[in-house]
């Protein structure tokens, strides 16, 4: 279960992806963006520490989805400096320090988990004064995998290809990244959103 707050996060998700995105080598859109969230939904760490989030953006209309998965910490990620978009404000958890998840190794590892269990996306409940409600995620993903599967354990992450597919190498499987929506499908076990591959397992 991904727990939620009905909350203020100043910068917003969106400015970071905007002012992040135009540096990325394999992004073609507007210098400028103002982004579109065409779908997002949450994963679950095991450990209940880092919000681990698939987002789905477009830079302007018509053009091609954005694959831009994001993680959520309290504190900063040792070594991952390179893959930090910015910190925000929360005005429930405090200070926020966001990252490309790729660079994240709970990303990768609930990622492989996903994929190779068949897993899907978590269900999302949001904090009110008046308990916990169940929302409805905006997207709903699966893993091409069976439940039971063992799941190498994921703890670091060691390279990080930042292209399209963005490949990620971690001391348990080795990962790919779709980054632009619509083109060529690398092959392997996948994580599927409406039948397009967002993310393959390349190597165990």
């Amino acid at each position: 279960m991904a727990l939620l707050y009905r909350a203020d996060l100043t910068p917003g998700k969106l400015d970071h992806i905007a002012a992040w995105l135009p540096g990325r080598p394999w992004y073609g859109g507007p210098a400028s963006p103002s982004l579109e969230r065409v779908a997002a939904c949450r994963f679950d760490d095991p450990a209940g520490e880092v919000g681990v989030e698939t987002i789905l953006v477009r830079a302007e209309p018509g053009g091609p989805i954005f694959h831009t998965p994001l993680t959520y910490r309290g504190t900063p990620l040792d070594g991952a400096d390179a893959w930090l978009l910015g910190t925000s404000e929360h005005s429930v958890l405090g200070q926020r320090w966001i990252y490309d998840a790729a660079g994240d190794p709970v990303y990768a590892a609930v990622l492989a988990a996903a994929i190779l269990t068949g897993g899907t996306e978590a269900a999302e409940q949001i904090s009110t004064d008046d308990g916990l409600m169940a929302r409805a995620p905006m997207m709903s993903v699966r893993g091409t995998g069976s439940a039971g599967t063992p799941v190498p354990a994921v703890t670091a992450v060691t390279e990080v290809v930042d292209d399209d597919p963005t490949l990620v190498t971690t001391d348990g499987p080795a990962l790919a990244l779709v980054r632009v929506l619509g083109g060529d499908r690398p092959h392997g076990p996948a994580l599927l959103w409406d039948e397009q591959v967002l993310a393959v397992i390349r190597d165990m």
